[in-house]
């Protein structure tokens, strides 16, 4: 995304704290290196040749890491950490992992998780915290799920929440959740500061579907991709081992179609991937129905992969929402299974369809390697960040490079596929599917 963005990062105060964690202000000595405030990457480092740089005197984002001095006494520490929204692979290594570096490099020793969301800060909920130690957290990362328990909803509840804050005296809160958990998480450090209270709020993005802006990979979406390619697999051999075998895979993805399109590439065994940026007609000459037909007759099976927001034009939308205020999906797995068996029934064809919603069996799942070191990272960025006073900001990847962004810029929007990007297009190369399956193409062309 390109343009001008201010990427300053809130902080509560000067600090004035010598850090416990003993590393270099030198260079070339053979230990790790504090981490300035003036240590910072260019965002948009994309150039036409030609191209004049845009003039974005803030368009420079702070590098993560420890601090030399810090803004917490260590000794003074409250901290609470609570994993929101839906499950996703990876939520237990990031707990694990602000636990123990709190407690094994500042020396905390009060840290308490939040049970079940945001609604463990409410009294009329009835959940106690739990104390938070290394041992306690040690093989959490071995299993799926999320130790502290999560809920959607909630954030809205933005009095109570800080009200429970005073109450616990927790002078810090992690938050991991994804867009609509980080935008409650901004409301609650927005409270904190109208009350005058010195309390950081660091988010921790949480999302498998990759949708958040600015940041180069939300944790859990690799371990999603592997799993998923492994039901890809599996309705790829039920395909070919039945006559006009069709296998059908629904994947996350409510409004970014990452999943899917890095499953598509992944897999090299789907022949159709729908995304919710890219728009397809059912009927029609041109239609999914149609080149479905066609590769029947040409191959005699085939491998749909449909992310959960594709399609949902065709669907009868209720405009409801959920706890977390996402609009509820008409469910297009189910309506293209139905379509397309109904589809070769009229023509007399015989096929065998296949269909697999793998959803909640990947995000309960524990975390791939790469995810799991991914969130170590992230969790261990998100406590040198509070340690130094910052807040209302999340841990992120922009360049390979761990960063503060304010949580006011990820959630502006969200991440998508681009239909004319690289990745769609070698994702194409990889289904051989065509570039529109729409039959009137005219009204899809950009205005010149």
């Amino acid at each position: 995304m390109k343009g001008c963005f201010d990427f300053t990062v809130d902080e509560l105060g000067p600090r004035k704290v010598l850090s416990p964690i003993h590393l270099s202000t030198e260079e070339e000595d053979y230990q790790a290196n504090y981490v300035r405030d003036g240590e910072r990457i260019q965002y948009d480092i994309d150039r036409k040749e030609g191209e004049a740089d845009l003039d974005c005197a803030k368009n420079l984002i702070q590098k993560a890491g420890p601090r030399e001095y810090i803004y917490f006494n260590p000794k003074h520490v409250n901290a609470g950490i609570c994993t929101c929204g839906g499950l996703c692979p990876g939520l237990n290594d990031v707990v694990r992992a602000i636990v123990r570096c709190l407690y094994n490099r500042y020396g905390v020793r009060r840290i308490r998780g939040i049970r079940f969301g945001f609604k463990g800060f409410f009294s009329d909920m009835g959940f106690d915290t739990l104390d938070l130690t290394p041992a306690l957290v040690d093989d959490i990362h071995k299993t799926g799920g999320s130790f502290l328990g999560t809920s959607r909803g909630g954030g809205d509840r933005v009095m109570d929440i800080v009200d429970a804050i005073e109450a616990l005296n927790m002078n810090m809160l992690f938050i991991i959740g994804g867009d609509g958990t980080q935008r409650g998480a901004l409301e609650v450090a927005e409270e904190v500061e109208k009350r005058g209270l010195k309390v950081a709020i660091v988010g921790v993005p949480k999302t498998v579907d990759n949708d958040l802006v600015f940041i180069q990979r939300s944790f859990g979406f690799d371990t999603a991709v592997q799993k998923a390619t492994e039901a890809v697999s599996a309705a790829h051999m039920e395909a070919r081992s039945h006559i006009n075998g069709i296998g059908l895979i629904k994947l996350m993805g409510r409004e970014s179609g990452f999943i899917a399109t890095a499953t598509a590439l992944a897999s090299h065994e789907a022949n159709f991937c729908l995304i919710p940026e890219v728009p397809f007609d059912l009927e029609g000459p041109e239609g999914l129905l149609t080149h479905l037909e066609n590769r029947i007759h040409s191959s005699h099976h085939a491998v749909i992969i449909v992310a959960e927001g594709a399609g949902q034009d065709q669907l009868n939308a209720t405009n409801e929402k959920d706890a977390s205020g996402n609009k509820k999906l008409g469910d297009i797995g189910i309506f293209l299974r139905d379509k397309i068996n109904q589809y070769f029934k009229e023509k007399n064809i015989h096929i065998n369809l296949k269909y697999i919603d793998p959803s909640y069996q990947i995000r309960s799942a524990p975390a791939a390697p790469t995810d799991s070191i991914y969130c170590e990272r992230l969790g261990n960025n998100a406590v040198h960040a509070a340690m130094a006073g910052k807040t209302k900001l999340v841990i992120g990847l922009v360049h390979d490079k761990y960063v503060h962004l304010p949580m006011r810029l990820v959630i502006a929007r969200r991440n998508t596929v681009n239909p004319e990007g690289s990745l769609w297009r070698d994702a194409m190369d990889s289904t051989g599917q065509p570039v529109l399956m729409v039959n009137d193409k005219a009204k899809f062309q950009h205005k010149k």
